[in-house]
């Protein structure tokens, strides 16, 4: 059995982000080659192929099965790559996941008859077991995590249970990629995942849904034994991790910054968390163990909102983790969204103000967009305010519903108000240019194309 993996490539035309290694797909590939199954992967995010450079791949390749992951963002260009992979391959059992996917399965195997499966959730024992059913000849209907079409039908098996053990999951396939186009600045960050699932449950968010209410983790053991292993293999000294809140446990986050001390490991990271979920303490050592920069979710400036997006933490508590992190020298990141229902300009207000108060070195400002799989998604469409219904255009930077406390021209406006206001201060392109590294680069290539823009704006005004 051959299985080809695609990575999707983004829309033309929509925000987005450098390559980066997915691990979704890297962490399918391994447990099949694990499992002694020929893999390989065409990642069109990184290569930038086009659809016909894509069909002419498969064609080469000759995959008995080609499997595709999706955000809602590439969720069309996924389903354009599995009718194309059909057109060169009939016979080929086409496969699509991810988190989109897990929430539109019934919807995507409609708008797609070129479409065999969709995987649910967490794939790795789905994706196995499908294979092995597909190379023995046996029906791959009933398949626990998957939603499939037969006779004309669509089945919905039951979810799959969460993988109790994530230890027991090889490190990810990144031997597949051609690694060489995923360098910013001259470096390849790689991303490491350490725990699934979310302990929390905020509107916004489908982590829940896709990976449980409840925090697993890997053994510090195992998270470092990786970073050493990528370390040794490829010569690479920054990584980030990946999930949605490193320091749930924070006993077990000092472990493994222990864990890279003791092992002499001399490396750089970042990572993600909830200010509520910090102490100076773990930030100083996590500082020592070679982290960074630190991913706040910051989400709004207003209590009021904060509370409707179900967050459960306090602006009091965000000028604290800032504040610690700052004391003890870290690069600051706050991620914050714009426009969630409720929002009115003077709650947009107080999230400006409150990024002035906790001088955070940069900003990830997103546009509220209601991905399906989110409360915040059934909530808006039950009111019957979502305006844009093409996928394409759900990059976190388009407006997509409209609520009676804001329009979405003003909040578009308000989104690039936001940005000016932290980017074009007098000082900020100089100090972020200062810090050095990839982060420092990159904020400063940011500041400058908002400078960029903000020029272009007024010059076209005359």
């Amino acid at each position: 059995m051959q299985v080809t993996f695609v990575n999707p490539p983004y829309p033309p035309g929509a925000h987005q982000h450098p390559p980066f290694l997915p691990l979704g797909i890297g962490y399918l590939a391994a447990v099949l080659e694990k499992n002694g199954y020929d893999v390989n992967v065409i990642d069109c995010q990184a290569l930038h192929l086009t659809l016909s450079e894509v069909e002419n791949e498969l064609r080469k390749r000759q995959p008995d099965i080609v499997g595709l992951t999706s955000t809602t963002l590439t969720y069309k260009s996924a389903l354009n790559i599995i009718k194309a992979a059909k057109d060169a391959l009939p016979n080929c059992l086409t496969i699509l996941g991810g988190s989109h996917a897990t929430f539109w399965d019934e919807e995507a195997l409609k708008e797609c008859p070129q479409l065999d499966v969709i995987v649910r959730g967490e794939g790795e024992n789905t994706i196995l077991e499908l294979v092995k059913k597909v190379e023995m000849g046996e029906s791959f209907h009933n398949v626990m995590g998957t939603t499939c079409r037969k006779d004309n039908k669509t089945i919905k098996n039951p979810t799959r249970p969460f993988i109790e053990d994530l230890d027991n999951l090889p490190f990810p396939a990144f031997h597949l990629w051609p690694i060489g186009h995923f360098k910013k600045y001259g470096k390849i960050i790689f991303p490491v995942m350490t725990s699934r699932g979310c302990t929390f449950w905020c509107d916004f968010c489908s982590a829940v849904r896709m990976f449980g209410r409840r925090y697993r983790m890997r053994s510090p053991q195992k998270v470092v034994d990786e970073l050493e292993f990528l370390y040794r293999k490829y010569g690479e000294d920054q990584y980030t991790f990946y999930d949605d809140a490193f320091t749930v446990s924070q006993a077990r986050t000092e472990e493994i910054c222990n864990e890279i001390l003791k092992r002499g490991l001399k490396i750089k990271w970042d990572c993600e968390t909830r200010v509520d979920m910090v102490t100076k303490d773990l930030l100083q050592k996590m500082k020592d163990a070679g982290c960074i920069a630190v991913w706040f979710g910051v989400e709004a400036g207003s209590e009021q909102v904060i509370e409707a997006m179900g967050k459960g933490i306090s602006i009091q508590q965000t000028l604290n983790a800032f504040k610690w992190a700052n004391e003890v020298g870290l690069m600051t990141v706050a991620s914050m969204i714009l426009g969630f229902p409720g929002e009115t300009r003077e709650t947009a207000m107080e999230s400006i103000n409150l990024l002035k108060r906790i001088k955070s070195d940069e900003i990830g400002v997103y546009i509220a967009t209601p991905y399906p799989g989110t409360p915040m998604y059934d909530y808006v469409k039950k009111m019957g305010w979502i305006k844009i219904t093409d996928f394409n255009r759900y990059d976190t930077a388009t407006p997509i519903f409209e609520t009676p406390t804001m329009s979405m021209k003003e909040l578009r406006e308000l989104h690039d108000e936001v940005h000016r206001r932290f980017y074009l201060r007098p000082t900020y392109i100089i100090r972020a240019f200062s810090k050095g590294g990839v982060y420092g680069y990159s904020t400063t290539k940011t500041a400058l194309a908002w400078l960029k823009r903000t020029v272009a704006d007024k010059l076209s005004f005359r």
